[in-house]
């Protein structure tokens, strides 16, 4: 049986790597078995992105083994932490699909279960 899981990664960088880390790492440990998978950075978790868009940062790989699964990020969020051109330009989508922000109950009601980092 296959698991329908939703990773929601909410913290920046800027306060560490660790819940950045282990969200992407846990993604990449479900799409390792097959399950249907995938990333949205919310929140300050924004910035995260855009900071491991960089292929000089560490998780940059990590990124990119996921870039099929990742959905992208809240959009509202990513303009107030000033990181939606960075994301962009790294080819990112840009999430509205609650009112100019991602939508988390669209995951819950796509029948995915939420895992928060």
């Amino acid at each position: 049986m296959s698991n329908k899981i939703a990773v929601v990664i909410y913290e920046s960088t800027n306060s560490g790597d660790a819940r950045a880390y282990r969200g992407l790492k846990t993604a990449i440990e479900f799409q390792e078995a097959g399950d249907d998978v995938v990333v949205v950075f919310d929140g300050s978790g924004v910035e995260t992105l855009a900071a491991i868009s960089d292929p000089t940062n560490p998780m940059h790989p990590l990124a990119e083994k996921l870039r099929s699964n990742i959905l992208g990020a809240c959009s509202y969020c990513a303009k107030a932490h000033k990181s939606a051109a960075a994301i962009q330009a790294a080819g990112w989508t840009l999430l509205t699909d609650n009112n100019g922000e991602a939508s988390i109950r669209n995951l819950v009601q796509d029948g995915r279960q939420i895992l928060n980092f």
